[in-house]
């Protein structure tokens, strides 16, 4: 995923938890919030509670290349901040596929109309 579709300052983060709306499951928390961007973008949060450096970096690459899979069918002008809870740390990939809550990032926002 390119850096331009990362969410990496701090002020962002802020906006996007302050303002944004948020929805979770066990595994996950996804807050997001409209851009005027003509692309989405996502930041990530992995606790070190979760692990070492090593096994953090290979939670938010597993979460990067499921978002890079969905890509095609993700909201367009959105950011998304997700922070992974613990227990994450112990799912294969094919589970934190599944896990993942996309059902909720793929064009499903309060007050928005789709075609």
């Amino acid at each position: 995923m390119k850096k331009n579709f990362r969410v990496k300052r701090e002020k962002d983060f802020k906006a996007i938890f302050k303002e944004g709306t948020s929805f979770a499951n066990r595994k996950f928390v996804v807050y997001q919030l409209e851009n005027q961007k003509n692309h989405f973008r996502v930041g990530l949060s992995v606790s070190k509670k979760l692990g070492n450096a090593v096994i953090r970096n290979q939670i938010k690459r597993r979460i990067r290349h499921i978002i890079q899979n969905a890509k095609g069918s993700l909201v367009e002008d959105v950011d998304f901040v997700v922070i992974a809870r613990k227990g994450v740390e112990t799912l294969e990939y094919a589970e934190m596929e599944k896990s993942t809550p996309r059902i909720k990032i793929i064009k499903d926002l309060p007050g928005r109309k789709w075609e």
